[in-house]
């Protein structure tokens, strides 16, 4: 296994950064088909990223990171998920955030810094709420002295049972075009925040993505991190996509990878193989490929420190997009190809079936992407 004495932390290559995600994926594939049935954590796969040093992946090195760019992170969660599609996108969430923290560093933001040294030095963990937020939060925000309180129920809570803060939204005011949405970091040490083990799910069951309720929590003013209009993408919540979108897509496309080498795997064991399984495999080598190509392109035409506008928001989730559609057909051409043996639960197919389910969920969907992407097309035809 990888150590982190073996990783550079100073000038890291795309070669370190795969074999880091690959000594993560070992640790973890071993207990995954345990964790799917129970819906439980997937606690090998962060102890091992707490010992490699996965989770500071994108801190930059002066704050004790081991410096990855935000195209390394793309690369490293493909390989992760490979091996374990739950310890992938639980990761993913966390990663996101990371990123987002040094996109507010480079821009003199004065509390980013703190945040991702205590990431790279105390293993603090950053989960998000950001799914069940949205653009319109039902959480609400009430102004108190030196702050504001804090009351609702987030779902769609990432590796909850490890994180240390919440990256979440609250509404101010009445719900409406006149209200103002507030972004801010919520401890969950902090008094009234507690879990609740909602996560009985179809896929992605080792992410523990259980709900997370907010009684009267306190926020601190200087804890606010944004404001944004109320039904907004824009504002933090902007900047929070644009990271997300071709982190989360990586984990998926991933999984799909993973389950073509396990069709791969049981076709070249049978003494005769036919002509249609021949032209699965290839037909999914050619589909991976392509999908990579699309998450790559976006990051490199977007850059290591996008900009907060449409043109970056379209890009990468144009490629999000193409990755998570075509990681599902993958599966499901992996399923045709391998045959009978994938419908078995023991099969690493079926649950590979199940997690890649997850990714036209996150927002945008698919086709709420193919809208977007319309409307801005006859918008600039029209002038």
């Amino acid at each position: 296994m990888t150590t982190l004495e073996q990783v550079p932390t100073s000038v890291l290559t795309d070669s370190d950064v795969l074999a880091l995600a690959e000594a993560v994926g070992r640790a973890a594939a071993p207990f995954d088909a345990a964790h799917d049935v129970d819906a439980d954590f997937v606690t090998e796969a962060y102890a091992a990223m707490t010992e490699l040093g996965y989770l500071r992946l994108g801190v930059p090195v002066e704050f004790g990171g081991l410096g990855a760019t935000l195209r390394q992170v793309v690369l490293a969660e493909e390989e992760l998920g490979r091996w374990s599609g739950s310890a992938a996108l639980a990761a993913a969430m966390h990663l996101y955030l990371t990123r987002m923290q040094v996109w507010r560093h480079r821009r003199g933001k004065p509390d980013a810094a703190g945040v991702l040294r205590r990431v790279a030095e105390e293993g603090l963990v950053l989960a998000t709420s950001g799914g069940s937020d949205w653009v319109c939060p039902t959480t609400t925000a009430v102004p108190v002295e030196g702050g504001y309180r804090f009351d609702g129920r987030k779902t769609f809570c990432s590796q909850a049972p490890v994180a240390g803060v919440l990256a979440t939204s609250a509404v101010l005011g009445e719900p409406g075009p006149d209200a103002v949405v507030l972004h801010a970091g919520v401890p969950f040490s902090a008094p009234g925040v507690s879990i609740v083990e909602t996560w009985d799910t179809l896929g992605m069951r080792g992410t523990a993505s259980h709900d997370v309720v907010l009684d009267g929590v306190f926020v601190p003013e200087e804890k606010v991190l944004g404001t944004r209009p109320y039904g907004a993408l824009a504002g933090p919540l902007l900047v929070a996509v644009i990271h997300f979108a071709p982190i989360a897509g990586a984990a998926y496309l991933g999984v799909a990878r993973g389950a073509c080498e396990e069709a791969e795997r049981l076709v070249a064991a049978r003494s005769e193989v036919p002509a249609a399984a021949v032209r699965g495999i290839g037909e999914m080598h050619a589909m991976l490929r392509v999908a990579k190509w699309a998450l790559l392109a976006s990051v490199d035409e977007v850059g290591d420190d996008p900009p907060a506008d449409d043109a970056t928001l379209d890009a990468v989730l144009t490629a999000k997009r193409h990755a998570v559609v075509e990681a599902r057909t993958i599966v499901d051409r992996a399923l045709e190809v391998a045959g009978g043996q994938a419908f078995f639960r023991r099969s690493p197919l079926e649950r590979a079936y199940r997690d890649v389910r997850g990714g036209p969920f996150h927002p945008l969907t698919p086709e709420a992407t193919l809208a977007r992407l319309g409307e801005a097309a006859l918008a600039a035809r029209r002038g």
